[in-house]
């Protein structure tokens, strides 16, 4: 039985970024929910932000899938498992429908590679602002660069008219091309508000009930959902293959920081934790006065510690508490912003410096444009919590810091991945590590030695 056999499925992607495919899926989402369908969303690529838009507009949690970095049996599985007891899921791509690693059409981690492996049709997503009939040349070259890729329909945002968008539908329609779907008028959907990240995670403020029903409102009016909902249940037979298998074994109670400044973690991920027998003891270093008790581990997602800079530095109870952690032999993880948080603080952009930890003895410093953006592949140079020796693990790096003079070795600290560039094969050594306590500025995605991970977290390695 297949993925669509199990779940209807339709991907959302675009012509290229900015072309309004996360507002779409969100008022695809809320549309669908609205008409009282369970509907199950994902996120394509690495991405952090996105998610807890998505999540909030159909009322599930949402899950990255990423070829690249899941492999494909392992993301099938994914796809099965959080869809089981779905009506729908909504797939929202990244970039524009064919960016990804390499030079094929369907290039790894791109999302026609994803639509492809999931067998699902693809929504097509354009700025119809400033074009008429050229819209049907887009769209045709779209089509015909991997005629694998079933391209079922188009949306198109920003149309200035009725009359514009009936031009639009008849220039599709002489060149036999996908149908116009939707036809969403300019300043129709709210404004989502951005960071140098991207998009900004959801919160009330920003994407309340209010806003999701104006979302959901504009979909319905400007679109036929009705037609999204049956090309999504159009997809051919494929094998799905099951999840990894979890190890079942002792209960680590793992630290998680989790709050305003610490929220970037793959959902999959803590879900594998939790199967593993894990304990996940949720803290906010922003806000706890004290880190919980008898914790095993500590785990420091990436976020925005520079956002949040005052409220961590003036909580000194608590970065006293990770700093004795530390000392006494505790075992910490750290991503981005959690390797900034155990840094000696950070400088911001207007030069104000805030302390932090002062585990790892270096400061980091804010910079205006992003130090590294994309894919790595990491293989681990001797044993860690995250890994043996010898086990590569994929990831991704996106962040606008650096550590202004990275730990030495003359400070006991050693670098535990070397780093493969995911487009340019450049290598470069990372991962400081030091007794117990591992820091990068690399997101991993730990499926493939999730085991590992709570082995050692649980104190059997």
């Amino acid at each position: 039985m297949s993925v669509s056999d199990k779940c209807p499925v339709v991907v959302i992607s675009g012509t290229n970024s900015g072309v309004g495919k996360t507002s779409v899926t969100i008022a695809l989402l809320r549309a669908l929910r609205q008409r009282g369908l369970k509907v199950q969303p994902f996120k394509a690529g690495p991405d952090f932000l996105d998610p807890t838009l998505l999540t909030a507009a159909a009322g599930r949690d949402c899950h990255n899938l990423d070829t690249w970095m899941m492999g494909k049996e392992y993301l099938l599985g994914l796809f099965e498992r959080a869809a089981s007891d779905a009506d729908v899921a909504v797939v929202e791509g990244v970039m524009g429908l064919y960016d990804g690693m390499g030079g094929a059409p369907t290039a790894a981690g791109s999302t026609a590679e994803l639509a492809k492996l999931l067998s699902a049709k693809v929504l097509l997503v354009l700025d119809a602002g400033g074009m008429a009939q050229s819209v049907a040349a887009v769209v045709k070259g779209f089509c015909e660069l991997d005629s694998e890729i079933q391209i079922a329909g188009v949306i198109a945002n920003r149309v200035g008219s009725e009359k514009h968008a009936k031009i639009v539908s008849a220039a599709l329609e002489a060149h036999n091309l996908p149908p116009l779907l939707g036809a969403i008028p300019k300043g129709a959907f709210p404004e989502l508000p951005r960071r140098h990240l991207g998009l900004v995670k959801a919160g009330s403020e920003n994407l309340s009930d209010e806003i999701l029903g104006r979302f959901a409102e504009a979909m319905e009016k400007n679109s036929s959902v009705d037609s999204i909902i049956k090309l999504s249940r159009l997809s051919p037979n494929d094998r799905v293959k099951p999840v990894l298998p979890i190890r079942k074994g002792g209960a680590p109670r793992i630290g998680l920081a989790l709050d305003d400044a610490f929220s970037f973690y793959y959902k999959d991920t803590l879900e594998l934790l939790e199967e593993g027998g894990c304990e996940l003891v949720k803290f906010s270093p922003m806000n706890d006065q004290r880190l919980p008790s008898n914790i095993d581990a500590l785990y420091f997602g990436g976020g925005y510690p520079e956002e949040f800079c005052e409220k961590l530095a003036g909580n000194a109870t608590m970065l006293e508490d990770v700093r004795r952690f530390a000392e006494n032999g505790g075992k910490i993880y750290a991503e981005c912003g959690g390797l900034v948080y155990l840094s000696k603080g950070i400088e911001l952009t207007d030069g104000s410096r805030h302390p932090f930890a002062g585990i790892i003895p270096s400061w980091t410093k804010m910079n205006r444009r992003f130090k590294s953006l994309g894919y790595t592949e990491v293989l681990l140079r001797e044993d860690s919590v995250v890994g043996p020796a010898g086990a590569r693990i994929r990831g991704h790096r996106f962040h606008y810091s650096e550590l202004v003079q990275p730990p030495s070795e003359s400070d006991g600290w050693g670098r535990a991945y070397e780093l493969t560039n995911g487009k340019s094969g450049d290598v470069t050594l990372e991962g400081y590590k030091k007794n117990n306590v591992l820091a990068s500025y690399v997101h991993l995605h730990m499926a493939q030695t999730i085991n590992h991970f709570i082995r050692s977290c649980a104190g059997e390695l």
